[in-house]
């Protein structure tokens, strides 16, 4: 079993084509699990939600690590994968997801993303992030894990602690701890569809600045309220 865990506020206009992403797999569904984690919408993220995942409930720990902790806690699953509610998988993704974990070394795996909106900007943002990514891996000096595209083994990462709760840069810590008990994967094939409207809306570069200044202040910076900012 491998529960997909997916954190989720204010996403109605998105959420379907997720998890309708999720229920087109390659796999028997009965492989895995769903787990929609919300932290409080007051649209109808949590109805449309419900007709694919699960299980619904809303996160009682802080933050989008919070959540996907809280899913962790509930999930049934000896892989427990997570990703986001703007997120598009690829049907053969738990599939590559459930092969990388057949070696009992493995504790974490990850990948590279693609952009939803195809723009040329958009795609070399992301062609220079995974070439960062993919080198970082191969030097073993940054592990650049995404919250929207890891999968762990459910043993070993709870007994590292789970996701630190911050506001940035909880996907990219975790790798570092995960490292410490067992081998941690980049999967060049490992791709989901990652939404680039952040960047579209606020500007890459203001973005990238802000994720930065959270980061480098220990992930919880009241400066910039990046996790539950309102998107178009």
């Amino acid at each position: 079993m491998i529960s997909v865990v997916i954190p989720s506020f204010n996403e109605e206009e998105r959420i379907e084509r997720c998890l309708e992403s999720l229920t087109n797999q390659d796999i028997q569904r009965t492989e895995y699990e769903i787990i929609v984690v919300d932290g409080g919408s007051k649209d109808q993220t949590r109805e449309i939600a419900e007709k694919y995942a699960d299980v619904v409930f809303i996160q009682t720990s802080p933050k989008v690590g919070g959540a996907r902790n809280d899913g962790a806690a509930y999930a049934k699953g000896e892989i427990i994968a997570t990703t986001d509610a703007d997120t598009i998988i690829p049907p053969d993704w738990i599939s590559r997801i459930k092969k990388g974990f057949e070696n009992p070394e493995v504790v974490m795996l990850y990948g590279p993303v693609r952009p939803v909106e195809k723009t040329l900007k958009n795609r070399l943002y992301l062609f220079f992030a995974n070439t960062f990514a993919h080198i970082g891996y191969l030097t073993g000096t940054v592990l650049f894990s995404l919250g929207c595209n890891s999968a762990f083994r459910a043993e070993d990462f709870k007994k590292v602690g789970m996701y630190r709760v911050s506001d940035a840069g909880d996907d990219i810590e975790i790798s570092n701890r995960m490292r410490k008990v067992g081998l941690v994967r980049f999967d060049r094939k490992l791709y989901v569809g990652f939404s680039m409207r952040r960047y579209d809306q606020f500007g890459a570069l203001r973005s990238i600045y802000e994720w930065f200044y959270i980061v480098i202040h220990g992930g919880d910076a009241d400066r910039y309220q990046y996790t539950k900012r309102e998107y178009r």
